[in-house]
């Protein structure tokens, strides 16, 4: 089995850096997300490590291999990577077979007959497309498709596949199987999986670790699901997965107060967990981390109710801000629904503190 190593690797576009001094260490055998926002380099990474793309600077390896390097005029061509790669639009081909899309990697190795059948059989297996042989693309679904191109890359390199945006054409009931059956797969595999995305949920569901990268084409933060949501390292870290609520605080005699709310009902005493002394402070707040409590200080009116489902989004006004607070049906079994036009008290768990920036509303 094998890793991956970047070794400060930077990727420019004319005057434009896509990907700066970009570092990172993917473990054998360990399903490694990055997600970003759209330019942030994502692709470009996925690029240089197939061999596709040459980067200005740093080293790339495989394993122990060092693959690319432009200070030392290392550059191992795409095929002698041992990469299977799976990208967005499939990329099955419309004019071969399932067989000879998947058998392709093998043809190209000149890989022996009888070798051939059973790898591509085996292949077929692992991701539940055995009796399609002889089906064209056009012939599939785009489930199907998808699979057919995982088991393109299983005969690339059982070892090590890279995923781009995977599952981002298929609608919500396939993309949740699919990631189901890529994680099922690794189980059964131990294959080292790179899974680039935009989709934050996916990948905290499905990844052992998450690179959260930021648009300058840097690292923001690497760690487990647990640490992105409840330990996130900055302001764009905590805003850019999942929903979240900001609202500016003033502190006024050791007492903190939301700004434009209420001025002789504070939310909290003492310093609260996290505050950034002498700076101006607002809060980050998630909308799960929100709580109703009709003995809070802090009031407001809701404006918004809707059932989704699984969980009830309300927006409540409180002074000159709106925030979304989610409630989850366990949540809701005391039978308390909250009405637009309701006066309602709120309680802050697990807020976050971050200096205010430039423009935002504050004290």
């Amino acid at each position: 089995m094998a890793g991956i190593r970047f070794d400060h690797v930077t990727v420019r576009y004319g005057n434009h850096t896509v990907v700066n001094d970009f570092s990172l260490e993917v473990r054998d055998g360990e399903i490694l997300g990055i997600v970003g926002p759209s330019g942030c380099g994502k692709t470009t990474l996925v690029r240089s490590l197939g061999g596709f793309l040459k980067p200005d600077e740093g080293d790339i390896y495989i394993g122990e291999t060092l693959v690319y390097s432009r200070k030392k005029r290392v550059n191992r061509p795409p095929e002698t990577r041992g990469l299977g790669i799976v990208f967005q639009d499939y990329a099955v081909w419309p004019h071969l077979s399932v067989y000879d899309n998947v058998a392709y990697p093998l043809k190209k190795r000149k890989v022996p007959k009888d070798r051939m059948d059973a790898q591509v059989h085996q292949a077929l297996e692992q991701v539940c497309m055995t009796g399609y042989e002889k089906h064209m693309p056009a012939q599939l679904s785009g489930g199907q498709q998808q699979r057919v191109a995982i088991a393109r890359a299983l005969t690339s390199s059982s070892e090590i596949i890279v995923m781009d945006e995977p599952i981002t054409n298929l609608d919500a009931k396939l993309r949740e199987g699919m990631l189901d059956e890529i994680r099922e797969l690794q189980r059964q595999l131990h294959t080292t999986i790179i899974y680039i995305t935009h989709d934050q949920e996916a990948a905290l569901q499905l990844c052992d670790r998450v690179v959260i990268m930021r648009r300058d084409g840097e690292i923001s933060q690497i760690g487990t699901d647990e640490d992105i949501i409840e330990r996130p390292a900055d302001r764009f870290v905590f805003q850019f997965i999942g929903v979240s609520n900001f609202i500016p605080v003033l502190e006024e005699k050791g007492r903190y107060y939301l700004w434009d709310v209420q001025a002789d009902r504070c939310f909290a005493q003492a310093v609260p967990k996290g505050y950034l002394q002498g700076k101006r402070n607002v809060m980050g707040i998630r909308p799960m981390d929100i709580v109703f409590d009709d003995e809070s200080p802090v009031k407001g009116v809701v404006t918004q109710a809707v059932f989704l489902g699984t969980l009830y989004n309300y927006f409540v006004k409180v002074g000159g801000h709106e925030l979304r607070v989610q409630r989850s049906m366990l949540d809701s079994l005391d039978g308390r629904e909250y009405k637009e036009g309701e006066t309602v008290g709120l309680r802050f768990l697990n807020e976050k503190y971050y200096e205010a920036e430039e423009g935002e509303t504050r004290p």
